[in-house]
């Protein structure tokens, strides 16, 4: 796929893909976003709820008040000023949601020229629930980078960019997800067109079961994937050159391609619902505001 004009280093892509995140993301009602932080006051470890607390992330300064233990007190910081300041901690009962975004070169598809790939409209929903989630309060993290431990703020958004960026994996046409982190609880979601091995997939999500995280499995496909619009003869060819195959009557392929597909779904929706995950499919021709609603709303439901 050609290069855009003006975004051909990883930061101008990083910029492009912070602007189109920013932008559905700040389409959402305001409603909702409201709704979820009221919820979240009252129902412990989802969005909104920030308070002082048990935790290891620096939240605020506060004045030293009567009552207040000499040891709690920072004296660093009460150097600087006539006051004594206590360092208050960020109670950790907020909520981290973990990231997968494939990028092997199958998601590099598009049947129209003008649409985007598959790999773009993941990218797309990361960053821009990523936006929203850290707007609520919470950390996020992106497997198989730099980003990976879950942290919240304009760093973590900007290292998460300019990761997805990133030139693809170029080591077979599909992509697998890595090997779950050692970490238990919070969320993930997993974006992926899930057309090939589900071996690597599998154990990946069944060791975050295993430490109590719940999440989604998305399955991004084109149009044409579905469809398969295809008649005569016609060379089809994988994005990563595996696949070389060539055949004088495509319709005839048709129905048993659908019903590969069909099954590869059923197996998506029964791994996903044996870990207590959801299964749920986003075309590209969709709207991405669908998919980013249905998620921030899914995981703002999730304790």
């Amino acid at each position: 796929m050609a290069e855009r004009a003006g975004l051909d280093t990883a930061a101008g892509r990083a910029v492009w893909l912070r602007r189109d995140a920013e932008k559905i993301a700040g389409s959402l009602p305001p409603l909702l976003a409201e709704a979820e932080r009221l919820a979240a006051t009252i129902v412990s470890g989802v969005h909104g709820r920030r308070r002082t607390g048990p935790g290891e992330e620096f939240w605020q300064y506060r004045q030293a008040l009567p009552g207040d233990v000499s040891t709690a007190i920072d004296w660093r910081r009460s150097a600087r000023s006539d006051a004594a300041y206590i360092r208050e901690m960020e109670w950790d009962s907020a909520q981290t949601v973990t990231f997968w975004c494939d990028r092997a070169p199958s998601m590099g598809y598009a049947s129209d020229r003008d649409g985007r790939t598959k790999a773009e409209r993941a990218k797309l929903l990361t960053l821009a629930l990523s936006v929203l989630l850290m707007g609520a309060g919470e950390r996020v993290a992106l497997m198989d980078s730099l980003a990976s431990e879950p942290r919240a703020g304009e760093t973590q958004l900007r290292s998460m960019a300019l990761a997805l960026s990133q030139a693809q994996d170029d080591s077979g046409d599909f992509g697998a997800a890595p090997p779950w982190p050692e970490k238990r609880g919070g969320q993930a979601v997993f974006f992926s067109d899930f057309l090939g091995d589900l071996d690597n997939t599998k154990l990946a999500l069944s060791a975050a079961a295993q430490r109590g995280v719940r999440g989604v499995l998305l399955q991004i496909n084109d149009p044409a994937e579905e469809s398969f619009p295809f008649d005569g003869r016609v060379r089809f060819k994988s994005m990563g050159g595996v696949v070389d195959f060539e055949t004088e009557r495509a319709r005839g392929l048709k129905d048993a391609y659908t019903e590969r597909l069909t099954a590869r779904r059923g197996e998506l929706e029964a791994l996903a619902r044996g870990a207590g995950w959801h299964f749920a499919i986003h075309r590209t021709s969709e709207s991405p505001r669908k998919a980013l609603l249905w998620l921030y709303t899914l995981l703002g439901g999730v304790n």
